[in-house]
């Protein structure tokens, strides 16, 4: 029972040390190194870049999106733009033809069969003419300064990949958006400090990232998590990931627990084939090794560790009286799941009740998601969630 009440204590740890300490620790430390000082200037010869865009139904947001492109400071004869529109129904394509009659930087290409973002994004990377890649999604408006500063970062080459500083707009209270940017904000300040400390940022943000086009390797067509495998396969190859703070980017963060709860299930299961993929990097006990432990290993094992925490805890009450103040918690945080619920229908919106709500459907679509692992997953194509919810 002893053994059983180190690993009940053990596994609540992992979670804390996942979700708190890390976060914590990586951010407070981050502090005292620098981000890359090689970099370009605007009076240097730049590189081309190649901007890969995948878009299927995107008329709500592709023509923001191509003129916060076309605004950009880049030198525009640096710039190409490559955008393949999946099997789109909507008038996504006559706006993209729009601007490629009257811009021959614009190479568009129309599938007529769903193909998913990798298989486009791997076509356009054989089309593509640039020394560095920047993939990007749709709905992610750049800055003038956007491109500049991810760019930049190339002169030194050590690096390899530089991802964005994702900020987001239209927040609502009746849904879970302020949860969901709270969380991602949090990622995107330890990926930062991850990049800092060790260059092994643990997976860009896949709206928009810069690669050098020479480490980019082709995706496997049912991989679901694009973005981290490309990462992974550089810091496989000890080249180094890292953020700038200036690169930012705008973007809309999901509202909507039903269709974000589907979009990680969608995604858990693409890290549970990255797990499977990459856990070689585990054994090299360095920095990239632990990063990837504490920051994400962890993070897609929680769900066990807390199955694990609720099986195991009647056996420890039972023994010692002091384990009933851990059912009081216990009691308390599913209480407040059901409250919130229940004011939810009422239109009655707590943001600290929405936390405890996110945090739980964020594992259970992890455990969903692990599920869909383990069955096989043939197909990267899905549907994007809605825009501008």
């Amino acid at each position: 029972m002893l053994l059983l009440e180190i690993f009940f204590w053990i596994a609540f740890l992992l979670i804390a040390h996942s979700y708190l300490f890390y976060p914590i620790f990586t951010q407070l430390l981050g502090r005292f190194f620098k981000n890359n000082s090689s970099v370009y200037t605007h009076k240097e010869e730049l590189p081309l870049v190649s901007i890969l865009m995948a878009a299927h139904n995107e008329e709500q947001v592709i023509e923001e999106k191509i003129n916060s492109i076309l605004k950009s400071s880049y030198p525009s004869s640096k710039v190409e733009i490559l955008i393949g529109s999946d099997c789109s129904t909507d008038n996504t394509n006559s706006i993209i033809k729009k601007y490629a009659d009257s811009d021959n930087r614009f190479h568009f290409f129309e599938f007529s069969n769903r193909t998913g973002k990798i298989g486009i994004i791997n076509l356009l990377n054989q089309k593509a003419k640039g020394e560095i890649l920047l993939l990007t999604d749709a709905n992610v408006i750049f800055e003038s300064s956007t491109l500049f500063e991810l760019v930049k970062h190339f002169k030194n080459p050590d690096i390899s990949l530089v991802d964005s500083f994702m900020k987001h707009r239209n927040l609502k209270a009746d849904g879970i958006s302020y949860q969901e940017s709270n969380y991602i904000s949090n990622e995107v300040n330890t990926k930062h400090a991850e990049g800092k400390i060790w260059g092994s940022l643990m997976g860009p943000f896949g709206g928009c990232f810069a690669i050098r086009r020479t480490d980019f390797e082709p995706i496997p067509d049912n991989f679901l998590v694009d973005d981290f495998y490309t990462c992974m396969q550089v810091l496989n190859n000890k080249k180094r990931c890292i953020s700038d703070e200036k690169a930012i980017v705008l973007e809309d963060v999901s509202n909507n627990l039903n269709a974000e709860f589907k979009r990680k299930i969608r995604i858990s299961s693409g890290n549970f084939q990255n797990l499977a993929k990459f856990w070689p990097l585990l054994l090299r006990f360095n920095g990239t090794a632990f990063a990837f432990f504490s920051h994400k290993v962890l993070r897609w094992l929680t769900p066990f560790l807390i199955l694990f925490i609720l099986l195991v805890f009647p056996f420890l009450l039972a023994i010692k009286e002091n384990y009933k103040y851990f059912g009081i918690f216990l009691l308390i945080m599913f209480s407040s799941i059901t409250f919130d619920f229940v004011l939810k229908k009422m239109n009655i919106h707590l943001v600290m009740l929405r936390f405890l709500t996110h945090f739980t459907s964020m594992n259970i679509a992890l455990f969903i998601g692990f599920i869909h692992y383990l069955k096989g997953i043939r197909s990267s194509v899905w549907e994007p969630t809605e825009r501008n919810q």
